[in-house]
């Protein structure tokens, strides 16, 4: 079926859901509260569809029922069932969150209000550490504007009074290896402190199978690589929150986060390599890699009231990682290619602390004044020995980022509330490598405003607007990464268009964004909710890899990020969340979730068709239900997620294609009793090959093939 098609059908369902609630709202304004089901997500005290409804910007609430629901691994796997999320890399398997099919750098994350630091990685979160996620489709000028898709802000367990304890025992079983996983999370309130914490270990284990097919016009060369092995890590992951309340209005909140991690990847190749007219060559290499990663952090926050209409708020984040990586290639065949073993040893320290103070007015007129400043300092070195034929290569670097910004949030009418704001960012990173000393300054001023119109102030319907600057700074890595050879070129000959050598650029400036959002809500009254949102973003100075011979290293293909053009994209995201008895007769009481979107972008300098962002589909869809049978304790449900397959011109020379992605995942809930349950979850359902073709015309083109395995998962969820 075409992406045309599968659109289409998407286009039609959708509407038809939306007017069916609008007449359902209609009809129906007086149904009973009894009968609103399990569709607007509650967390505890806070009614998540409610500060949905509320909040000025646009955003999404993610709550504990929802994060809890399918039993998933991790948070990728929660957010990708979400409007406009996608993961990238093999179906079941991905990694790097995604909004609105814009690749990773394109979406800000935050862990409870601040930004993350270099080299975090969401999935050292596990779901039950977190109460909820609040997703935002336009920046603020609080949140910060470094967020041309959007941003995603996790916050991680409150604890509170009355709450049991949790404790999680399972296994999941995927490719033939078992992934054993347990969890608890303690909570402890007085009169003044409230404290919990949450303690995960796990062991993660599963296979990888790839093939690569690599044709080379000059020469001519023809390469087949088949790699095959396991992954086996074993982390413990704890974080925890520890609250003191003084005086009404003051509070001081201390949230600790603390990663260790040990990795192994034995695995082997096996090539099968022909150039012109030459005997066949069959040789193969064993592969070992051992990582050690430690991570610990500090977040703080405390709060004062410093009058009846004013108070302070100051946070800190202090912390840092360490990653020890040893890479060891060992001949075991022919020894017609690989004549020697290859070794290579890295070692990378990264150290960060930031510092934000916000103060918060109100004023006369329904205003409400908002300022602050920022200042976060990273300083990070590398140490990398043994790297193939380039020897040693190490790396120190640090960034100082400032900011300031300032932001009135204003009730002007009962009809209409504003956000207007303004944020300005510096960011000076230096660097000394093996080419030299390094300096990138940048700075970024940022306006921001928002609206939000209630037809009527007592219905359910309300219309957001934004019109928005966002900017993607180059990251550090981006800016100063070495260089460093393919690592298949170990082969002889493997350096090509499709596997060229990389190294960073000092000289590339922010990428820059004006946005306009709109979305259209309606929130049922018998629960549930229909939103359409569009948006558009206008970029500058867009960041993309360019892959070309440099002279500076013996005419070898090499890729470097560059500053390459302009481009534009926009997109259409429709949501609709329902329980199905409230709109036909006689149906089953099915939760129903649903939500599809679809994107189009355009590179300026790139001819098209197919002149797109990088990694950005055509489409993505989630179509999912609940339902808590009435004659036993058990609730079944499952999601399907879909994203079309696509083609994408980088460059005059270079094409890149993917196949499509569809992930089905399901799961049982058996309630034992009030306090046991037990969970079975099948993730990645009839899992399918991830196919990635990439050519530079007249010159290269290579295939590779990803595999994917079904995930098998068995969990016990006990309250104590």
């Amino acid at each position: 079926m075409t992406t045309h098609h599968i659109a289409r059908n998407w286009l039609g369902v959708v509407p038809f859901v939306a007017l069916a609630g609008l007449a359902q709202a209609q009809s129906a304004p007086g149904a009973p509260i009894a009968d609103m089901g399990r569709v607007e997500i509650s967390s505890g005290r806070d009614n998540d569809a409610q500060q949905r409804r509320e909040s000025t910007a646009s955003k999404i609430i993610i709550g504990r029922e929802e994060i809890e629901r399918q039993g998933d691994a991790n948070l990728g796997e929660v957010l990708k069932r979400m409007p406009g999320i996608t993961l990238g890399g093999a179906p079941g398997r991905g990694s790097g969150i995604r909004m609105r099919g814009l690749s990773a750098g394109y979406t800000q994350i935050l862990l409870d209000g601040q930004r993350v630091p270099p080299g975090f990685s969401v999935e050292s979160l596990t779901p039950e550490m977190v109460e909820r996620i609040e997703i935002l489709r336009a920046p603020t000028a609080e949140t910060g504007a470094q967020a041309i898709a959007g941003t995603i802000n996790i916050i991680t367990r409150e604890g509170r009074r009355g709450v049991p304890d949790e404790l999680k025992l399972g296994s999941s079983w995927q490719g033939g290896y078992a992934s054993p996983n347990g969890s608890i999370t303690h909570y402890q309130e007085t009169e003044r402190w409230s404290s919990n914490y949450t303690l995960s270990v796990n062991r993660y284990a599963a296979p990888d199978h790839s093939e690569v097919s690599t044709q080379r016009e000059a020469g001519p060369l023809q390469r087949n690589r088949i790699s095959d092995s396991h992954y086996i890590r074993e982390g413990l992951n704890t974080t925890g929150r520890l609250q003191w309340k003084g005086d009404p209005g003051e509070s001081l909140t201390l949230m600790p986060f603390l990663v260790v991690s040990h990795g192994t990847t034995p695995g082997n190749f096996a090539l099968d390599q022909s150039t012109n007219n030459a005997a066949r060559i069959y040789d193969s290499a064993s592969t070992l890699n051992d990582n050690h990663f430690g991570l610990a952090r500090m977040n703080g926050q405390w709060r004062r009231k410093l009058s009846p209409d004013s108070n302070m708020e100051w946070k800190f984040n202090l912390g840092g990682w360490d990653s020890r990586s040893n890479y060891t290639q060992t001949p075991t065949g022919t020894g017609l290619v690989y004549t020697s073993a290859l070794a290579e040893a890295t070692r990378t320290k990264d150290r960060s602390a930031s510092l934000n103070g916000k103060y918060t007015h109100v004023l006369g007129g329904g205003h409400q004044w908002v300022s602050g400043s920022e200042i976060e300092a990273v300083r990070r070195t590398q140490n990398a020995t043994a790297t193939y034929a380039e020897g040693d290569a190490d790396l120190q670097a640090q960034s100082m980022r400032l900011a300031m910004y300032s932001q009135d949030e204003w009730q002007l009418t009962p009809h209409w509330s504003a956000h207007a704001g303004a944020r300005y960012e510096q960011l000076t990173t230096q660097g000394t490598t093996s080419s030299g000393d390094v300096v990138n300054r940048n700075s970024v001023f940022t306006p921001l405003l928002h609206a939000l119109w209630k037809p009527n102030p007592e219905s359910r319907d309300q219309v957001r607007m934004s019109l928005t600057r966002s900017f993607k700074t180059p990251t550090m890595q981006t800016l100063l990464a070495r260089y460093v050879r393919s690592r298949d070129d170990a082969l002889g000959g493997g350096n090509g268009p499709t596997n060229p050598d990389r190294m960073g650029n000092p000289n590339l400036k922010p990428e820059l964004a004006t946005g306009l959002d709109v979305a259209v809500e309606r929130y049922l009254s018998q629960g549930g909710v229909l939103s359409a949102s569009v948006f558009h973003r206008e970029i500058q100075n867009l960041i993309r890899n360019v892959t070309a011979q440099d002279p500076s290293y013996a005419n070898r293909w090499v890729s470097t990020p560059q500053n390459f053009s302009q481009a534009s994209t926009e997109g259409l995201e429709l949501e609709a969340k329902f329980r199905l008895d409230q709109w036909v007769a006689g149906a089953a009481p099915v939760d129903v979730r649903s939500n599809v979107s679809f994107y189009r972008s355009r590179v300026g300098s790139v001819l098209g068709p197919n002149n797109r962002l990088d990694q950005q589909p055509d489409m993505t869809a989630n179509l999912g239900g609940d339902y808590r049978l009435r004659n036993l304790p058990m609730t079944i449900g499952g999601n399907i997620n879909y994203n079309p397959g696509y083609a994408t011109h980088l460059s005059d020379p270079e094409f890149i294609t993917v196949s499509q992605k569809r992930v089905t995942d399901v799961y049982a809930l058996w309630r034992v009793d009030t306090s046991t349950s037990w969970r079975l979850t099948l993730s990645n359902l009839d899992p399918r090959n991830y196919i990635t073709d990439r050519s530079y015309s007249g010159v290269e083109s290579s295939s590779t093939r990803d595999s994917s395995w079904t995930s098998v998962q068995i969990r016990l969820e006990k309250k104590l």
